[in-house]
């Protein structure tokens, strides 16, 4: 298992990953499921992904209840990320962002599908969640457990879902997974966007998207994970590689 205070770390790097990859701004986060307790998960106190340490990570039960707040006011939408863990044991990060580009693609026919290799990750398509579906007008803030996981049934068995005019939801193996995911779903969304606006869109056929996601392993991952701990002015843990972070 995992230390505690390595997988805090890793969770601040990959808060600090999101901000320099553009995937988040001032809003969004990232949580990790406890790897001595996987009935808790650990998420920052409310505050922007750039500006995180380790000392704003606390702990959560499934149902977004803190178990040490010590007064730090935690986000909002929590219960995105508990409905996920208690939706899917095979979830160890969840990443929320409003990344600019996947916005477009909630609001319109569009569906987000792999235009490049590296797109393979988000999946074969990206469905939308509609909040105004069961819950009517709202803020369209995931703020209570039966928004949670009315959102993790959308997403199923799947690694992505859009949030109509609000953003996306990732569902990683492990912490540098769902950062992987989360930066390649923007990038796949940019870059589909442009190609429409040039013309036909010839997608990924499903089995390239398949021979392309069973290639996506530590090593990739990993390589990738590197140099973005580099750009973010964070330290690489090799030794880490292989845990699930």
């Amino acid at each position: 298992m995992a230390r505690l205070d390595d997988v805090i770390e890793e969770l601040v790097t990959a808060n600090r990953i999101l901000a320099r990859e553009n995937v988040v701004d001032s809003f969004g986060h990232i949580s990790v499921r406890h790897p001595g307790n996987p009935q808790r998960y650990l998420l920052s106190r409310s505050r922007a992904p750039d500006c995180i340490e380790p000392d704003d990570i606390m702990e959560f039960t499934l149902d977004g209840a803190a178990v040490d707040g010590r007064e730090r006011a935690p986000y909002l939408e929590r219960f995105i990320h508990g409905a996920l863990y208690e939706a899917r044991p095979d979830v160890m990060s969840v990443v929320h962002h409003h990344s600019e580009s996947v916005i477009p693609f909630g609001v319109t026919s569009w569906k987000i599908k792999p235009v490049f290799h590296m797109g393979a990750s988000i999946g074969h398509e990206v469905t939308v969640w509609d909040s105004h579906d069961h819950f009517g007008d709202t803020s369209l803030l995931v703020e209570n457990m039966d928004m949670g996981r009315d959102l993790a049934e959308a997403v199923g068995a799947a690694a992505t879902v859009l949030m109509r005019g609000h953003g996306a939801t990732v569902a990683g193996r492990t912490i540098r997974h769902a950062v992987y995911i989360s930066v390649y779903l923007e990038l796949n969304a940019r870059l589909q966007k442009q190609a429409m606006d040039m013309g036909e869109v010839k997608f990924l056929t499903p089995g390239e998207v398949e021979k392309v996601r069973g290639r996506t392993g530590s090593y990739g991952i990993n390589r990738a994970w590197e140099n973005w701990c580099r750009r973010a002015g964070r330290q690489f843990r090799p030794e880490q590689s292989e845990s699930r972070l």
